[in-house]
C-alpha cells in the first residue's frame, strides 16, 4: 500500500510538473503566434505549411518509431531487466530513420508541393524535419528511465529550456532575417531537438559520474550502459515486452490516425486551402490549450500510476486488496476533476470565443467561421478529458489479448473518422473536422466505460461515478451558461472596451460561483486532492532531512554515499 501510494504522489507531482511544462510551452507559444500574425512577419499560406504539413511529419515519425515502445517499457510486468529493457528502446531509432526516410519520399514526391513563389525551401524543410524527429529519438532510452525511475523534475527542466530557446531563435530569426522563410522554423526546430538530446545525456553522465553512482538500485553505472549491448545467458530483449510493443504498435498507428485525422484529411485529400489550413491550426492549437497543458499531463500521470499499480493480465480479484482500492479511488477522482475542468471549458467558450479570438490576433480570426470553430473546440475538449482519462486506466489494465482485439476495433473507429471527416468537411466546412472528432471521441468514451464496468464488475468499486458532477455543480454550470450568453448578446463586442470588461467580469463571478460551488459539494474530491498534496509536502520534507543528514556524515566521515536524487 505504503509503494502504491508512493506512486501516486510521485505521479501525481509528475503531472503537475508536466502541467507546468506545457502551461509554458503554450504560453510562449500563444504570444509567439499572436506577434507573428498581429505584425503580418508569416503569411496564412506558411502558417499551414509549417503547422499542418511540415509538424504532421514530424509528429507522424516520432509516434509510429517511439510511442509503442514507451507504452511496453513503462508498463509493470515484474522486475525491471534494465538492459533488456535498454536494447529494446534503442530499436525505435532504426525504425524512426526507416519511417524517416519513407514519410520524407512521401511528403516531397506524392504529395501537393506548395507553390515556390509563395513557399521557396520545401523540400529542404521536409528533409530537417525528419532529421529533427530522428535526432529526438537519441534521448528515448534516457526518458524511458527517467519516467521509470520516477525522476519527476527532469524532463520539465530540459524540454522548458530547449522550448525557450526554440520560441526566442524562431522568433529572431523570422524578424531578422525574413528572406529564411519557412527555414527558420527548421532551424529552430533542430535546435530543440539537439537541446533535449544533449541535456539527457549530460545530466545522466553528471548522475553516474557523482556520488549516487554507488547506489545499487540505480541501474546505469557508466556511459556504455545507456546503448545496447549482448547479455550473457540471457535474450538480447525481453520476448513478453517485444510482443506488448508490437500489440501497442499496432494499435499506435491506429491512435495516430485518429489524433492527427484532420492534419491527414488535409494534407492527403486537399479539402482545405494552405491559408485555410493555417487558419483552422492556429484555432485548434488555441481551443485544445487545455487539453495539452492540464490534460495530457493527467493523462501521462494517471497512466504511469495505473500501469505500475495495477497487475495486467490479473482480474480484479486476485489484485492486491489496497492496489486495486486505491486504483479505483484515484480514476473515480481523476474522472471528477477533468469533467469539472471540461464542462467549466465548454460552458464559458461558448459565450467568450468571440472576444478572446478578436484579441488574440483580431478580424483575422474573429470573423466567422473563427468563433463557430472555437465554441466547438469548447465542447470538443471535454471528450477529450473523459476519453484520455479512461484510456489511461484501460490501456495500463487491458491484458495483451484486450490489446489486440482492441486494435481491431480501433481500425474501425480509424475508418469511420476518416470518412466523417472527408465527409462532413465536403458539406459543412472546417467545422466538420470538429465534429467528425467529437463522434470519434464519443464512441472510443463507450468502448472505454464499457470495458471499465466489466472490469469493476466482480467488485464492490464504482469509479465510474466519477463521470457525474453534484446536482448543485450541474445547476450552477446552467445558470452560468445562461447568463454569460446573455451577457455576451447584450454587451460583447461591439460597443468598446467597457461593454467588454463589464462581460469579463460578469464571467469572472460566474466562474467563482461554480470554484465555491464545487468546494461545498464535493467533499470527497476536495479530500483527496488536499491528501494527495500533504503526501507529497511530507516526503519532500523527509528527503530534504535524509539529504541533510546524510550530508552531514559525509562530512564527518568522508563517505559519498548518497541517495537516489529524483
Amino acid at each position: 500500500m505504503g509503494d502504491s501510494k508512493n506512486v501516486l504522489a510521485s505521479s501525481a507531482l509528475s503531472a503537475s510538473y508536466n502541467m507546468v511544462l506545457q502551461v509554458m510551452f503554450r504560453v510562449m507559444t500563444f504570444l509567439l503566434n499572436a506577434f507573428i500574425l498581429r505584425n503580418r512577419y508569416v503569411s496564412k499560406d506558411m502558417l499551414g505549411v509549417v503547422n499542418v504539413r511540415l509538424t504532421l511529419l514530424y509528429s507522424t515519425i516520432l509516434f509510429l518509431a517511439r510511442e509503442a515502445f514507451r507504452r511496453a517499457c513503462l508498463s509493470q510486468k515484474g522486475s525491471h531487466q534494465w538492459q533488456q529493457t535498454i536494447n529494446l528502446i534503442w530499436c525505435n531509432f532504426p525504425l524512426g530513420i526507416i519511417c524517416a526516410g519513407a514519410l520524407s519520399f512521401i511528403w516531397s514526391t506524392q504529395l501537393e508541393v506548395p507553390d515556390p513563389s509563395v513557399i521557396p525551401h520545401y523540400h529542404v524543410a521536409v528533409l530537417l524535419f525528419a532529421l529533427a524527429s530522428v535526432i529526438e529519438l537519441l534521448a528515448e532510452p534516457l526518458w524511458v528511465l527517467g519516467q521509470a525511475l520516477l525522476f519527476v523534475k527532469l524532463q520539465v527542466l530540459i524540454r522548458g529550456f530547449a522550448i525557450t530557446i526554440k520560441c526566442i531563435l524562431t522568433l529572431l530569426l523570422v524578424v531578422f532575417f525574413p528572406n529564411l522563410g519557412i527555414l527558420s522554423f527548421c532551424f529552430a526546430e533542430l535546435c530543440f531537438t539537439t537541446l533535449v538530446v544533449v541535456m539527457y545525456y549530460m545530466y545522466f553522465l553528471n548522475y553516474i559520474n557523482s556520488s549516487v553512482k554507488k547506489d545499487d538500485d540505480f541501474p546505469l553505472k557508466c556511459f556504455r550502459d545507456f546503448f545496447p549491448r549482448y547479455i550473457p545467458n540471457k535474450p538480447w530483449i525481453s520476448n513478453e515486452s517485444a510482443l506488448l510493443t508490437w500489440s501497442f504498435f499496432k494499435q499506435g498507428f491506429l491512435k495516430q490516425l485518429l489524433t492527427e485525422g484532420e492534419r491527414y484529411v488535409m494534407t492527403l485529400f486537399n479539402v482545405l486551402s494552405f491559408a485555410n489550413q493555417g487558419i483552422y491550426d492556429v484555432i485548434s492549437n488555441l481551443g485544445s490549450l487545455a487539453a495539452r497543458f492540464i490534460f495530457q499531463p493527467i493523462e501521462e500521470g494517471g497512466y504511469l500510476f495505473f500501469a505500475q499499480t495495477l497487475i495486467r493480465d490479473v482480474e480484479v480479484s486476485k489484485q492486491p486488496k489496497e492496489s486495486i482500492h486505491l486504483a479505483s479511488s484515484v480514476l473515480k477522482y481523476l474522472l471528477k476533476i477533468v469533467v469539472l475542468i471540461g464542462t467549466t471549458i465548454w460552458v464559458f467558450g461558448d459565450a467568450y470565443s468571440f472576444l478572446l479570438l478578436d484579441i488574440y490576433a483580431g478580424s483575422l480570426l474573429s470573423t466567422e467561421p473563427g468563433p463557430t470553430l472555437l465554441k466547438w473546440f469548447s465542447f470538443y475538449v471535454l471528450l477529450i478529458a473523459i476519453n484520455g482519462t479512461t484510456e489511461c486506466f484501460v490501456f495500463a489494465a487491458m491484458s495483451q489479448e484486450d490489446v489486440d482485439r482492441y486494435n481491431h476495433k480501433m481500425f474501425l473507429f480509424s475508418v469511420l473518422f476518416l470518412c466523417s471527416s472527408w465527409y462532413l468537411t465536403k458539406t459543412i466546412g472546417s467545422v466538420g473536422f470538429i465534429v467528425a472528432n467529437c463522434l470519434n471521441m464519443s464512441a472510443r468514451i463507450i468502448h472505454s466505460i464499457y470495458f471499465t464496468r466489466n472490469y469493476f464488475q466482480d467488485s464492490p468499486y464504482q469509479p465510474l461515478r466519477g463521470l457525474l458532477p453534484s446536482g448543485p455543480v450541474i445547476g450552477v454550470f446552467i445558470l452560468t451558461w445562461l447568463v454569460t450568453n446573455y451577457s455576451e448578446s447584450l454587451l460583447c463586442c461591439d460597443q468598446g472596451w467597457t461593454y467588454r470588461i463589464l462581460h469579463i467580469a460578469v464571467g469572472g463571478i460566474c466562474l467563482l460561483l461554480v470554484a465555491i460551488t464545487v468546494l461545498l459539494t464535493e467533499q470527497d474530491l476536495v479530500t483527496f486532492v488536499s491528501d494527495q498534496w500533504k503526501t507529497r509536502r511530507r516526503q519532500n520534507t523527509t528527503e530534504n532531512n535524509a539529504d541533510v543528514a546524510r550530508g552531514s556524515k559525509v562530512k564527518s566521515n568522508g563517505e559519498h554515499n548518497t541517495k537516489k536524487v529524483r
